[in-house]
């Protein structure tokens, strides 16, 4: 492929590697079926009040320190199959909480990688010397049976440029699913619309229901209804509003906990494979709000579905479906800002080509538009995009990946136009970052990727992934960046 001009250019890969720990490890529930779980139950309730409480301090005393509330832990697990134990039993304290350690497991959510980072500013920059810059960065964590997560990371860039990345917590936290929050019955509707699920029933339940309504109240309407008369109520109707309801929903971790504790684990049942390769972006509203998006992957061990998540503190997250008949397959990177009016989003629709697409409301996009095709011997294979656009005084610039021959991944950069985005106007012929000897190999070889950067101090930031196992951070001058670009106006 011949050596590249931007390699000679001053692109620094930092020294420090982002790599997985296998210590770090979450609980989840351990629930095997009715017969089993009635036997388990028994087994423990029989068990001598000695030996039961012998058994655990031993539970305790081996898990304890890995987890910073392990009996709530337990108490919450034993809730979960509480309705098994026979009603004639009194159950002790001790006896509820070895029933719930039964019924826990630990996961090791990242044993088997810590890939495809993004970055961007931290909400919170008091007490920092001036040009420096604190950021948070995500990463796709992999543990057991492949299912991913979105873990978090934080650091400072000093004005001097050097990078630093704060310890990581020894524990990790799992957030509370809000039940308070509403949902917006007009949007609500049209999400349903969207899917091609609207129905009589549809009409009949939301007819019903307030403009803003709880899961609680949804419940009970449908309940209600189905009390009046059974047999008017679509059962599917009734799975497809479920199911959108499970899709969106809301967590909080709590807020006196390190941002390196915090894991966004598979809640919903489209989301049960993994969430996957997370683009976040600090949006700007009309009015001059903040609020933090990422777009990301849902995979269910079947099919893939585009969501959205967003926060305002990396402590409170919505998490939202993308609708509309553009809204597929991977690669949807949200724009900083509108333009003219419209949300903006990135997207590889095909699986091979680069689109953009415009719309008026950011949970719906119906349309996509061409504007970048395989030219490179290093891209012919496929290619999309490394995350949101920045924008710079001369356009956005627009990391991408490249696949060439044997599956080889490269990150490349090209700029659109400011006020028309649909239009390239510079590209580099070669690619910004190529996997060396040492990053080429891993559970996916030969390939960098990255799903978001930025721009600080006119140094571009790109934490990237190597081969799909562990990260680490490259930078390079934005001068020297779009000065290697060939222009095409």
């Amino acid at each position: 492929m011949g050596k590249s001009t931007v390699k000679r250019l001053l692109v620094k890969r930092n020294r420090t590697k982002i790599v997985r720990n296998s210590s770090r490890v979450i609980t989840r529930p351990h629930v095997t079926s009715i017969g089993r779980i009635r036997r388990i139950i028994d087994r423990v309730i029989n068990l001598s009040e000695q030996k039961a409480e012998d058994l655990l301090y031993h539970v305790d005393h081996n898990f304890i320190e890995r987890h910073k509330n392990i009996e709530r832990i337990f108490l919450e697990n034993y809730r979960k199959v509480a309705l098994y134990i026979p009603g004639d039993k009194t159950i002790s304290n001790t006896q509820k909480l070895l029933i719930g350690a039964f019924f826990t497991m630990e996961y090791s959510i990242e044993s088997a990688a810590l890939f495809n980072p993004s970055i961007v500013p931290h909400p919170n920059q008091d007490g920092l010397p001036e040009g420096c810059l604190r950021f948070v960065m995500s990463l796709r964590a992999t543990g057991e049976g492949h299912i991913s997560s979105i873990v978090f990371r934080s650091g400072v860039i000093r004005e001097d440029r050097t990078i630093l990345i704060n310890p990581v917590s020894e524990f990790v936290d799992t957030p509370i699913i809000r039940h308070d929050q509403s949902y917006d019955n007009h949007l609500f509707q049209l999400k349903l619309k969207s899917m091609n699920a609207w129905s009589e029933t549809c009409k009949t339940i939301f007819q019903k229901l307030p403009e803003s309504f709880t899961i609680e109240e949804l419940r009970n309407c449908i309940v209600t209804l189905q009390m009046i008369d059974e047999n008017s109520i679509d059962s599917e109707t009734i799975k497809n509003i479920y199911w959108l309801v499970d899709s969106n929903y809301f967590i909080k971790f709590e807020p006196n906990h390190d941002i390196s504790e915090h894991v966004i684990f598979p809640i919903s049942e489209n989301e049960s494979g993994g969430i996957e390769d997370a683009r976040f972006v600090k949006f700007l509203d009309d009015n001059g709000e903040m609020t933090y998006y990422a777009t990301y992957t849902a995979y269910n061990g079947v099919c893939i579905l585009p969501q959205l998540l967003s926060t305002k503190d990396f402590v409170s997250f919505d998490i939202i479906t993308l609708n509309g008949v553009a809204a597929q397959n991977k690669g949807m990177a949200l724009f900083p800002r509108k333009i003219k009016g419209n949300y903006v989003m990135l997207s590889r629709i095909d699986g091979e080509n680069n689109y953009i697409m415009f719309s008026d409301h950011l949970h719906f996009w119906d349309e996509a538009i061409l504007i970048q095709e395989p030219a490179m011997p290093w891209e012919f294979f496929q290619i999309g995009n490394c995350g949101s656009p920045i924008e710079l005084k001369e356009g956005w610039l627009v990391l991408t990946h490249g696949v060439g021959a044997m599956r080889q991944y490269f990150i490349g950069a090209i700029l659109l136009d400011l006020e028309d985005p649909t239009k390239i106007i510079a590209r580099l012929e070669d690619p910004l970052l190529t996997p060396n000897e040492e990053e080429r190999e891993g559970y996916v070889p030969n390939v960098v990727y990255s799903c978001g950067s930025l721009v600080h101090n006119g140094l571009l930031i790109i934490p990237y992934a190597m081969s799909d196992v562990s990260s680490s951070i490259a930078t390079v001058k934005v001068k020297d960046l779009i000065d290697s670009m060939k222009f095409y106006r």
